[in-house]
């Protein structure tokens, strides 16, 4: 298969806590790869690392053949070109209109003329069902949840990246807007081909999005497979996580 990400053995400290403690995992190109696990156990952790957010303690990250734990700045400005990064609280500019979000990564990054980025931020918009007459002149505070993780995804994509990474994307809200969102997530992968990597603790949204599924605990990956096979897990920490989830809260894993 073919590989767009491959990190071995990573590691990673904050301080005496060590969240990392050796992840190997492969994300298979064109498809979507949830990473599933426990809140605050490191899942947003390794998404940083491939986009250099992070610098890790030792292992790798190797992004199109490119170990970005060793790149310099140049080669990770380059990278981080090829890779949208849609942020759990979609991470927009309070000061700016939709429009100048959306349009903040072509005015950075490009020499597009006024018209082009205008035709680019409508289009962008569409894709992820929003009209353009009707928010390109609102700020984030008159934005719905929803509306604002649906902007920031515009932005994400409007680069046109071979690679999103989504960090929670349907963290605090309804069921409604939930399933939105997964559906868009799912129009962005097979309308752009592009590979995805999910992070979440929400299982019933990720299997509707997810081709592939890495279960992290305790630092490190310890289940990888499809769909009918992560469901069917024989260990003992995913079967519990599922059930967990479906039954109400989950123990403590020991």
């Amino acid at each position: 298969m073919d590989i767009a990400i491959s990190i071995k053995n990573l590691k990673k400290s904050f301080g005496k806590k060590e969240v990392l403690k050796g992840v190997d995992l492969d994300i298979i190109r064109h498809k979507t790869t949830v990473i599933l696990g426990l809140s605050g156990g490191g899942k947003s952790t390794i998404i940083k690392h491939i986009v250099a957010l992070l610098k890790p303690d030792s292992g790798s990250i190797i992004v199109d053949g490119i170990d970005v734990a060793k790149a310099d700045e140049k080669t990770i400005f380059e990278i981080r070109k090829k890779v949208g990064f849609l942020f759990q609280s979609g991470a927009l500019f309070d000061s700016m209109n939709v429009f100048e979000n959306v349009a903040f990564p072509l005015k950075e990054h490009t020499k597009l003329s006024n018209q082009d980025i205008i035709k680019k931020v409508e289009k962008s918009l569409e894709m992820v069902g929003l009209r353009p007459k009707e928010v390109l002149k609102l700020y984030p505070d008159e934005l719905s949840g929803g509306m604002r993780k649906r902007v920031g995804l515009a932005r994400t994509i409007i680069m046109e990246p071979d690679i999103i990474l989504y960090d929670e994307p349907t963290t605090g809200l309804d069921p409604i807007t939930c399933d939105v969102i997964s559906r868009m997530i799912l129009n962005m992968q097979q309308e752009l081909n592009v590979t995805s990597v999910l992070i979440s603790h929400d299982i019933k949204e990720s299997f509707k999005v997810g081709d592939y599924f890495a279960f992290l605990y305790n630092g490190k990956i310890i289940e990888y497979g499809d769909k009918d096979s992560f469901k069917n897990s024989d260990n003992d920490y995913v079967k519990q996580f599922l059930e967990g989830e479906s039954k109400g809260p989950i123990k403590v894993l020991a």
